[in-house]
C-alpha cells in the first residue's frame, strides 16, 4: 500500500473511532421533555444534554421555534418558563 492511501485509511478510521465513541459515551447525558405554551399553543420537546440547565435551554429553544415566527415573537417565547419538565 502506498504512503498515501496508508494515510487516508488511518484518518478515516480515526473519524469513524471519535464518532463510535461520542455516540456510546451518551450514558452521561440528561434527557427531558420540556413543554412550552406560548399564545395558547403548546409544544413538547424531548431533547439531551450533559446538564439538566442545557437540557432545559434546549427544549425552549427547540419548542419556541415551532410555536413562533419573527424576532420578536421568538425573544418573548424564549424567556417564558417552561410550561413542564419531565425528566426521563
Amino acid at each position: 500500500m502506498s504512503r498515501p492511501v496508508l494515510a487516508g485509511v488511518v484518518f478515516v478510521v480515526a473519524v469513524l473511532a471519535v464518532i463510535v465513541y461520542m455516540t456510546f459515551s451518551l450514558g452521561k447525558r440528561v434527557r427531558g421533555e420540556i413543554c412550552m405554551e406560548f399564545n395558547g399553543h403548546i409544544v413538547c420537546k424531548t431533547v439531551s444534554g450533559d446538564t439538566q440547565q442545557h437540557v432545559i435551554q434546549t427544549g425552549i429553544t427547540n419548542a419556541c421555534a415551532e410555536l413562533v415566527s419573527g424576532v420578536t415573537d421568538t425573544v418573548n417565547c424564549e424567556h417564558t418558563n417552561p410550561k413542564s419538565v419531565t425528566w426521563k
